[in-house]
């Protein structure tokens, strides 16, 4: 495939299929931030961080929280970059120099500013932390998807940002009409 007629996946959800081989990445959903003839960069949108709370993240860097945060999440985004930190967030949010958009549903910002406006009640509608991302050098991913390591889905609001992290791996299959009940681990090729 050639860059002149490659389909682009920005603003996508992969979805990790049985077989897959890394651990890291099992039933794994993961929100495509770019992707292009360099590679792909995504963050997993369904793997909360157990050990670690936006609270606790936000006394480590010292940022005062005026509203109750419990319900704000922070994410294992992927194996790349771990100290690094990302917001997905709709895109009623916007830093000069520091929000890119993803597309009409989809924002990212990585700068602390977001975070502190989030402390203050001021951030975006919905908004997820991750930290780390997943990365993929040029022609890897499609490498992978055509050896049925992923599937492709259109990402949905309420599907990324939902409050059922369990549940989103079968809700992106759902999503393109897809029982993950009768997916196999074992794949073919037409």
């Amino acid at each position: 495939m050639t860059p002149s007629d490659a389909t682009f996946l920005d603003g996508q959800l992969l979805i990790a299929m049985p077989g897959m081989g890394d651990l890291r990445f099992e039933r794994s959903v993961v929100f495509l931030c770019e992707h292009s003839p360099r590679g792909a960069m995504g963050l997993i949108v369904n793997k909360p961080a157990p050990e670690l709370s936006f609270a606790d993240l936000l006394s480590q860097l010292k940022i005062p929280a005026k509203i109750d945060l419990e319900t704000t999440r922070v994410y294992f985004g992927g194996p790349v970059e771990h100290g690094r930190g990302f917001v997905l967030h709709s895109p009623d949010y916007s830093v000069a120099e520091g929000s890119t958009g993803v597309n009409a549903n989809f924002s990212m910002t990585a700068t602390v500013d977001i975070l502190k406006d989030i402390a203050k009640g001021k951030g975006p509608a919905h908004a997820l932390l991750a930290l780390g991302y997943a990365g993929w050098g040029p022609g890897q991913l499609e490498s992978e998807i055509q050896a049925n390591g992923w599937l492709t889905a259109p990402a949905e609001p309420a599907v990324v940002f939902g409050q059922r992290d369990g549940e989103k791996w079968g809700d992106a299959l759902r999503s393109i009409s897809i029982d993950p009940r009768l997916l196999s681990a074992e794949g073919g090729r037409a």
